[in-house]
């Protein structure tokens, strides 16, 4: 039997399965393809049935489990591929909002990286990547889409099924850290054209480290290959 722990933290209770089934895939604790119940993992948690059926309907809509009529729900690792075109959703988003971001201000960006910078000094990894989270929403915030900012944040979760994060390829927070600074910099000098070329520059070396080779590059009216 799979062993699995709700995080002392979360939103609400749907969050916090949420959370507890990446766990689980992470540590290899729920195996891709296998076929798991609702009862069975409401029982594991130690929760009702509703915030687990919840939380599998939320991690079916993005992708990460496939729904097993009457039988409930396997996990559905991300292929490269996959993680290829989640690059080229974020490339046609954040680009662009970290240039809105530059024309309007956004002084939460210098703050968050700030935050990063301390946590680096501290070797405090969970810390270092809530504060790249929070700068990566307040980009896109800032630039008015909070929508788009929730699909990145979803995106982000369905890349981190794939396996490590990039820090195992030899890449440090250290040099995670200075990416960000020239993006931060360029919204701080009020340089559209800077930190939508920082991002872009961010974003496909994430992409390159992650699958081994950048995502497609987006360019506004010209269709991509099929």
């Amino acid at each position: 039997m799979p062993t699995l722990s709700l995080p002392a933290e979360a939103p609400s209770l749907t969050d916090a399965v949420i959370t507890a089934v990446r766990d689980g895939v992470q540590d290899g604790e729920l195996v891709p393809g296998a076929t798991y119940s609702v009862y069975q993992l409401a029982a594991l948690l130690g929760v009702s049935r509703s915030p687990v059926r919840e939380a599998m309907l939320r991690l079916a809509e993005a992708g990460l489990v496939e729904i097993a009529r009457n039988r409930g729900f396997r996990v559905v690792l991300p292929r490269a591929r996959d993680v290829e075109e989640i690059f080229e959703i974020r490339l046609a988003l954040e680009p662009a909002a970290a240039g809105r971001a530059a024309t309007l201000g956004c002084p939460e960006a210098a703050d968050c990286l700030a935050v990063m910078a301390a946590a680096v000094d501290d070797d405090d990894a969970p810390a270092f990547w809530a504060a790249d989270h929070a700068l990566h929403r307040a980009l896109l915030t800032r630039a008015g889409n909070t929508r788009a900012a929730a699909i990145v944040e979803q995106l982000r979760s369905t890349t981190a099924l794939l396996g490590p994060p990039t820090t195992a390829t030899g890449r440090t927070l250290r040099e995670i850290h200075a990416e960000h600074a020239p993006i931060v910099a360029a919204v701080r000098a009020g340089d559209p054209l800077a930190a939508e070329t920082a991002m872009r520059d961010h974003l496909e070396q994430t992409c390159r480290l992650l699958t081994g080779r950048p995502a497609l590059r987006v360019v506004p009216g010209v269709d991509p290959p099929a």
